[in-house]
């Protein structure tokens, strides 16, 4: 088994129990062990796409994790949380209510390369301590800003809200947005983003922008990498799976992790030189040309990623398979 199964996570759950859930599956399917881990966390209160890495694509896991993801997310606005979600205690309220117009016109300061303050309650280190260990024992955190980038933010169409929700999501599922005019107590925005970005911080921003408070009730990742929706599956599928034995029907390839990479196709020889690590040279014009990473194939078996450049590759993972 080895290939990426990609969980509809639903809400309340954490990465590492999706996780568990997985080697779990695997048990009751007969698979044996195998190594398995995630390719970006997803908090217990958001759902959505959780690509999970099986067998040698946990290899790839780290690329996975550097991907851009999309986010589904509401802002509540007059209330501000100290987690920035709907988990926290109130630390902030405003009687100010924008106008959709107004969110739409502020958008553009939050697109593009922005500096942001991560929540307290994060996973990053303070002094060694987790953030959000700090914070829940009442100690102040300050953490510095980072550099992130939004390579889009828009407000979600009236379908958005609603299209591919799981029956798990909460009271708070989006509405149909106001008109330009109205002023609206929440609205529902989607965002692409790179790593590291905190979507609670973005909302928190935001409402700020506004003169306004807000935190996020609602957040759902629709794509990581090039993993969304239509590739997710739920628990209960996995389980359904697993008791019948056929795991293998949901799980992806290897190769669906690198759909943005192009393959370089091997003969026997060179495939024996990238497994002993060796670099191969002469690597034909068409293939070398674009340079760059390639997936390394000995017909439909993967063999390794490749750094091409100059007519010479060399391997950056290398698969046992």
């Amino acid at each position: 088994m080895h290939g990426w199964i990609i969980l509809d996570k639903p809400l309340g759950l954490g990465s590492t129990q999706a996780v568990s859930a997985v080697k779990r599956a695997l048990r009751q399917g007969g698979y044996g062990k195998a190594k398995v881990g995630h390719g970006g966390t997803l908090d217990p209160l958001a759902s959505g796409v959780l690509p999970v890495a099986v067998g040698e694509a946990t290899k790839l896991a780290g690329r996975m994790l550097d991907s851009d993801k999309v986010y589904e997310f509401t802002i509540g606005f007059g209330v501000e949380t100290d987690t920035l979600d709907g988990e926290g205690k109130e630390i902030a309220t405003s009687d100010v209510r924008p106008t959709r117009g107004a969110v739409e016109a502020v958008l553009p300061r939050f697109t593009g390369p922005i500096e942001q303050v991560p929540p307290a309650y994060s996973a990053l280190k303070v002094d060694g301590e987790r953030a959000y260990d700090l914070a829940r024992a009442g100690e102040e955190v300050v953490l510095a800003t980072r550099a992130v980038t939004v390579f889009s933010l828009a407000v979600a169409p009236a379908e958005a809200g609603a299209a591919g929700l799981p029956g798990d999501v909460s009271a708070s599922t989006p509405a149909a947005p106001a008109s330009a005019g109205a002023t609206v107590d929440a609205i529902t925005l989607i965002a692409r983003v790179s790593k590291g970005t905190y979507i609670r911080s973005l909302a928190r921003d935001i409402a700020h922008a506004l003169g306004t408070v807000g935190h996020v009730t609602y957040l759902r990742r629709v794509k990581a990498g090039p993993f969304d929706l239509s590739h997710a599956i739920s628990l209960d599928k996995l389980t359904e799976s697993a008791n019948a034995r056929r795991l293998e029907q949901i799980l992806l390839p290897l190769r669906a992790g690198l759909d943005d990479i192009p393959a370089l196709s091997l003969d026997p020889d060179q495939a024996g030189a990238l497994r002993q690590g060796r670099v191969l040279v002469g690597i034909a014009e068409d293939a070398h040309s674009k340079g760059g990473l390639h997936f390394a194939m000995l017909g439909e078996t993967p063999v390794a990623l490749v750094e091409v450049e100059s007519g010479e590759a060399r391997v950056v993972r290398g698969f046992n398979l």
